[in-house]
């Protein structure tokens, strides 16, 4: 029996406009070799290949796609390669692949058949953010999207503050781009004024701006993060 191939977990960058981000000499090199890839869509996949080398032959390679109406069908077909000895790379839309991403699925899949998961360097605007809000960077949990329901974010919200205040813990979370005024008007509305809040937009994008201070300070800002990627982060001190 040949030897298993070996998943590759390819990092992509954040915005199309990046400023301060750039591949590794490594994963370009890896690039140039690998002839397959499981992505979430062709289009994106193949523009970000191009931009890191443009002479590979987009012909050649196989992509794989896995988007929201492929993920509930055999999952055989993203291993054929991987099983007869290929190397594959997973690449996810933005970032790093199985982070905030349905790639896990295809990562949990490849350790239940014996296959070797590497990881690669990249930008993660999770990470990326926590590290620029200056809060705890020791004890910090990742919520997701909070509940579309009012008031059940409502509840959801009081629960991140009194979680951030009884264990010093950074709450960090998202939305879809365009309901992210309404999250902020319910943050304002329903977070105590001492409580901090961190705000990471277009993060390594031409417009990225992170701004972190209390909910009585934002309060008296003019801010636009409509249709803008963000990443939200609370901290409340005892």
């Amino acid at each position: 029996m040949s030897p298993k191939g070996t998943l590759y977990l390819i990092p992509t960058t954040l915005s199309d406009d990046s400023t301060n981000q750039s591949t590794t000499v490594y994963i370009k090199n890896l690039l140039i070799q690998i002839k397959e890839y499981i992505v979430e869509e062709e289009k994106s996949a193949r523009k970000f290949i191009k931009s890191i080398d443009p002479s590979i032959v987009q012909n050649e390679l196989l992509l794989l796609r896995y988007g929201k109406h492929e993920r509930n069908e055999d999952m055989g077909k993203f291993f054929k390669g991987l099983e007869q000895g290929k190397a594959v790379g997973l690449m996810s839309e933005a970032g790093c692949p199985a982070i905030a991403d349905p790639g896990s699925e295809i990562v949990a899949e490849a350790h239940r058949r014996g296959i070797k998961v590497v990881p690669l360097v990249g930008p993660s605007s999770i990470i990326l953010a926590l590290m620029a809000s200056g809060f705890n960077g020791q004890n910090f949990t990742f919520w997701g999207y909070l509940p579309i329901d009012k008031n059940d974010r409502k509840k959801k919200v009081k629960e991140l503050e009194n979680l951030s205040e009884r264990y010093n813990q950074t709450q960090i979370f998202i939305e879809t781009p365009f309901r992210n005024h309404q999250l902020m008007s319910d943050l304002l509305l329903n977070c105590n004024q001492y409580t901090k809040l961190c705000v990471a937009r277009d993060v390594t994008g031409e417009n990225e701006q992170i701004i972190s201070c209390t909910i009585a300070e934002w309060r008296k800002k003019e801010y636009d993060f409509n249709k803008i990627p963000c990443i939200f982060l609370l901290l409340k001190s005892s």
